[in-house]
C-alpha cells in the first residue's frame, strides 16, 4: 500500500469503521484504506421487482439473494426434542429453502413470515436434492406494519441495492455500510484532499467523470445510467495508471547499458544455418530480425516471443544464443522443470552436432562452444566441471533449471538471458539470474502459451511482442475429439483401440491423468506406488455409468497415472510397452525414460502435465487424455501440440465424464473444434479471473484490476497505453502529475511494483 500522503483514501479502515469490522475486511477481502474498501464495487445490482434466477444459484458458495418469502413452517425432530424453521424464499423463477435449528428456529419464526421481502445471504448447500442455506443472514426490505411500512416500501421502490462480492465472516449489507459511512464521511469534507489520477485535459476530452462522482455513483446510483458513467470512468483509472507503471517501466529499460551483441561473418550462426535441413518459415525469418536488431543495440533487449505450438520458437531462440556467442557472450536458458532442461540439452546438442563441442575439444568445430547442463540433481563432479565452463567462458550456452540461480554460479559474460514457459517462475527467480551480469543481459521471455494481444499489452506491457502464428512445413494435422466415457462406454473402449492401432502400426501414444497416485492418506511416495489401490477405477473398458453432476461435493478423485498405466498393461493395452512419467520419479529415472520413449522403445508413455512443453518426440502420434475436464483450456491445447510433430497425422481424444450440457464440456468442445490457439487463449481468458492472468500467484498480491476486463475493455486498454505513452514521454518522473504518482502507490501495492519491474 502507497505512504500515506494527506489523501483521506490511504487513511487505515479501523479509523473509520472500528477495530472488529477493519479486521475482518482485511483478513478476509484484503481491504486495509478507506480508498481500498471505495475500489471494491458492487458485484451487482438488486432492483425494486428484479427476479433473480434462484435456481441458478452455484453450489458451494456464498450468495446473497433478493427474494420474497412463500412458506414457513416450524417442524419438530428427534422425537420432539429439536425444532427446525424451513423457510422458503421465491423469486418467480425458482425457490430456495432457510433452514434454521433449535434456538435460532425459534428466534426468527415471527420475522420471516410469508409476503415479506428481504435479502438473504449465506453458502449455498444442497440437501434432498434441493438448495438451502443453513442459518443465513438476513435484512428485511419492508416493515411491520402503517408508516413504518411505507416508509420502507417508498426508500426500496425503484432504488438499485448494490451487492458486494462478500464471504462467510462479513455479509453484502454489511459492507454496504461500511461503504456508507466512508462516503458520508468523504461528503462532510467536500472529498478534500482525494487526488485525481487522471489529467484533466484525458478526462475532459473523453467526457470522463471526476473520481468523487464516480465512486458515489458506482455505490449508491439512482439509475442505471449511473452505473454506466461510473464503471466508465473507473475502467479508464485502472487501465491508465497500469499503463503508465508499464511505461515508465520502457522508458527506464530503455536508458539502461548493455553490451551490444552483434554475430560476426562465418560464426557459429552461419555454419549452424548452412546445416539446417530446412528452410525457416517467414515468421521465424521475420521475428529472428526483430531479436538480433534489438541484441545490437546498447540497450538491453526485452521480448516475449510467443507462438503456436510446435512454430519453432526453440529454433529462434537458439540462433538468437548462438549470435550472442559469436559476440564474445555467453547465453542462459532457464527452464522450470528438469524434464524441460534436459529435453532442451539433448535437442540443442543433437541440432547443433560438433558444433556443440568447442574448438579446443576434440572433435570439436574450429567455430564450436560447448552447451552444458546445469541441474539441481547433477552429480558433484559434473556439477563441478560446468561450473567450471561457465566462469571460464568455455561454455557459451548453458541450459538449466533453478540452479542456475544459486550464487555459486558465476558466468563469464552473461549477455542474453531466454526464460521458456516464463509463467512458472517467480520474478526473483528471473531477477536473480539477470543479476549475474555486470551490465543488464538482454531478455528473450517465451511462451508456448497463446496470449490475447490486450493481455500482453497488460501482463506484458513492458516487453516488446514477437508472435510465431506459422507452423513449418511438415508439421501434420492433429484431429481432435471428445470421448464421452459416461454416455457412450464403448467410445472409450474404441479409444484404447485406436492407441493400439497406432501402436502397430510403429507410432507411439501418450496417456495424460491429473494425478499420480492414490495419495489421499499420504502413503504416495516418490516412486509413484500407491498407497490404496482399492478406491481406484477401472478405466480400461468404460466409463462410469452415470456422470456426475458439475456440483457433485462426492466427485471421485481425479484418475491416477499409476492406476491407469497398470490397468492399461492388463487390459486393453497389455502386450504394448508401457511406461509411466511423473514428477516424483528420481531426475535420472525421468531422463532415462523420456530417453527411451524418443528412441521407439516405449510404445505408451502415461503421463501427468510434466510433458505438457518442451517435449518432441516426432514418433508420437497419439494422445489420450483422462479426466479431461479437469485441464485448462490452454493447457489442453499444449498438451496436444505434443502429437503432430512428424510427418504423419495427430490424433487426441478427450475423455470425460462431464455432463453434455455442462460448461466443462462446452471447454472441451472448443478445444475440439479449433487448433487455434489465439482464439482458445479468449475463451480461456474469459472463463478466468483477471486476477489469475495478470500474473498475481507471482506478485503475490491482489489483482488490480477490478473494474477492467481483458478482453471486454481492449478498446480502453489501447487508448490508455497511447495516453499512458504521451505523458510518460513528455513528463518521466510524472512531476507535473503528483496524483497520479501517488495513484500508482495506492492501486499497485509494492508487491505489484515489484512484479512490474522485474519484467
Amino acid at each position: 500500500m502507497g505512504a500515506m500522503t494527506g489523501n483521506p483514501l490511504d487513511e487505515p479502515l479501523r479509523k473509520l469503521v472500528g477495530d472488529r469490522t477493519a479486521k475482518v475486511l482485511g483478513e478476509h477481502l484484503d481491504l486495509h484504506t478507506t480508498g481500498d474498501l471505495l475500489h471494491h464495487y458492487p458485484r451487482r445490482y438488486a432492483e425494486r421487482g428484479e427476479l433473480t434466477r434462484l435456481a441458478d444459484l452455484p453450489v458451494d458458495e456464498y450468495v446473497t439473494v433478493v427474494a420474497q418469502i412463500a412458506k414457513a413452517d416450524k417442524r419438530t425432530y428427534g422425537g420432539g426434542s429439536g425444532v427446525r424453521l424451513e423457510v422458503v424464499v421465491t423469486d418467480g423463477s425458482g425457490s430456495l429453502t432457510l433452514v434454521f435449528f433449535s434456538k435460532a428456529a425459534h428466534a426468527h419464526a415471527h420475522r420471516l413470515i410469508p409476503g415479506r421481502r428481504g435479502m438473504f445471504s449465506g453458502k449455498v448447500s444442497v440437501f434432498n436434492r434441493t438448495r438451502q442455506l443453513a442459518h443465513p443472514d438476513y435484512q428485511l426490505l419492508d416493515a411491520d406494519d402503517g408508516e413504518q411500512a411505507k416508509e420502507a416500501v417508498d426508500a426500496f421502490a425503484g432504488r438499485l441495492i448494490p451487492l458486494y462480492p462478500a464471504c462467510k465472516q462479513i455479509t453484502s449489507w454489511k459492507i454496504a455500510q461500511a461503504v456508507e459511512t466512508a462516503l458520508n464521511s468523504l461528503a462532510a469534507t467536500g472529498w478534500a484532499g482525494v487526488g485525481e489520477p487522471l489529467p484533466e485535459q484525458l478526462r475532459t476530452a473523453r467526457g470522463l467523470a471526476p473520481l468523487p462522482e464516480a465512486l458515489e455513483k458506482v455505490h449508491r446510483p439512482r439509475t442505471k445510467a449511473d452505473i454506466g458513467a461510473a464503471r466508465d470512468r473507473l475502467r479508464w483509472d485502472e487501465a491508465f495508471v497500469l499503463q503508465v507503471a508499464l511505461a515508465r517501466r520502457r522508458a527506464a529499460e530503455s536508458a539502461l547499458p548493455a553490451v551490444p551483441r552483434r554475430p560476426t561473418d562465418d560464426g557459429l550462426l552461419t555454419a549452424f544455418d548452412a546445416r539446417l535441413p530446412f528452410t525457416l518459415t517467414r515468421g521465424q525469418e521475420a521475428v529472428s530480425a526483430e531479436i538480433f536488431a534489438d541484441l545490437a543495440t546498447d540497450h538491453p533487449m526485452h521480448r516475449l516471443l510467443q507462438g503456436e505450438v510446435g512454430s519453432g520458437k526453440t529454433l529462434v531462440a537458439l540462433r538468437a544464443m548462438l549470435g550472442v556467442v559469436d559476440a564474445g557472450g555467453q547465453a542462459a536458458m532457464l527452464a522450470p522443470t528438469e524434464v524441460l532442461a534436459q529435453q532442451h540439452h539433448r535437442s540443442i546438442t543433437e541440432m547443433l552436432g560438433d558444433l556443440a563441442e568447442s574448438a579446443s575439444m576434440l572433435g570439436g568445430s574450429d567455430v564450436g562452444t560447448k552447451v552444458v547442463l546445469l541441474t539441481g540433481s547433477m552429480g558433484t563432479a559434473a556439477r563441478r566441471q560446468a561450473l567450471l565452463d561457465l566462469v571460464t567462458g568455455e561454455a557459451g550456452i548453458v541450459v538449466g533449471t533453478h540452479a542456475l540461480i544459486e550464487d555459486k554460479v558465476k558466468f563469464h559474460d552473461l549477455g542474453l538471458v531466454v526464460v521458456d514457459e516464463q509463467h512458472r517462475f517467480g520474478v526473483e527467480q528471473r531477477d536473480a539470474l539477470r543479476a549475474k551480469a555486470p551490465k543488464p543481459p538482454h531478455l528473450l521471455v517465451m511462451t508456448a502459451t497463446p496470449i490475447p494481444r490486450t493481455v500482453a499489452m497488460t501482463v506484458f506491457g513492458d516487453l516488446n511482442t514477437s508472435v510465431l502464428d506459422q507452423l513449418p512445413a511438415g508439421r501434420s494435422p492433429i484431429a481432435t475429439h471428445v470421448v464421452p466415457a459416461a454416455e457412450k462406454p464403448h467410445f472409450l473402449s474404441r479409444a484404447w483401440e485406436r492407441v493400439r492401432e497406432e501402436a502397430e502400426g510403429g507410432h507411439q501414444a501418450y496417456v495424460v491423468c491429473p494425478r499420480i497416485g492414490d495419495d489421499e492418506d499420504g502413503k504416495d511416495g516418490k516412486d509413484g506406488k500407491t498407497g490404496a489401490k482399492g478406491g481406484a477405477r477401472n478405466v480400461a473398458k468404460s466409463g462410469a455409468k452415470e456422470a456426475a453432476p458439475a456440483d457433485d461435493a462426492e466427485r471421485r478423485p481425479p484418475l491416477a497415472v499409476v492406476d491407469v498405466a497398470e490397468q492399461l498393461a492388463a487390459g486393453p493395452l497389455h502386450g504394448l510397452r508401457v511406461e509411466v512419467l511423473h514428477g516424483r520419479m528420481a531426475p535420472d529415472a525421468k531422463d532415462d525414460v523420456m530417453r527411451r520413449f524418443a528412441a521407439g522403445e516405449v510404445d505408451v508413455l502415461v503421463a501427468t502435465t510434466v510433458i505438457e512443453v518442451g517435449v518432441n518426440v516426432p514418433n508420437a502420434t497419439a494422445m489420450v487424455i483422462m479426466d479431461a475436464d479437469r485441464f485448462g483450456v490452454s493447457q489442453l491445447h499444449q498438451l496436444r501440440g505434443r502429437v503432430g510433430r512428424g510427418s504423419a497425422p495427430g490424433l487426441c481424444l478427450l475423455v470425460s465424464e462431464a455432463p453434455e450440457a455442462s460448461p466443462a464440456r462446452g471447454r472441451l468442445d472448443a478445444v475440439a473444434g479449433t487448433l487455434d490457439g489465439f482464439e482458445l487463449s479468449e475463451i480461456d481468458l474469459q472463463q478466468r479471473r483477471e486476477g489469475d492472468v495478470l500474473g498475481q500467484a507471482q506478485s503475490g498480491s491482489r489483482s488490480s484490476l477490478r473494474m477492467l476486463t481483458v478482453i471486454g475493455d481492449r478498446d480502453i486498454i489501447e487508448q490508455a497505453r497511447e495516453e499512458a505513452v504521451a505523458v510518460v514521454t513528455a513528463d518521466p518522473e510524472l512531476t507535473a502529475h503528483p496524483d497520479l504518482r501517488s495513484a500508482l502507490d495506492s492501486l499497485l501495492d509494492a508487491d505489484r511494483e515489484r512484479y512490474l519491474d522485474k519484467g
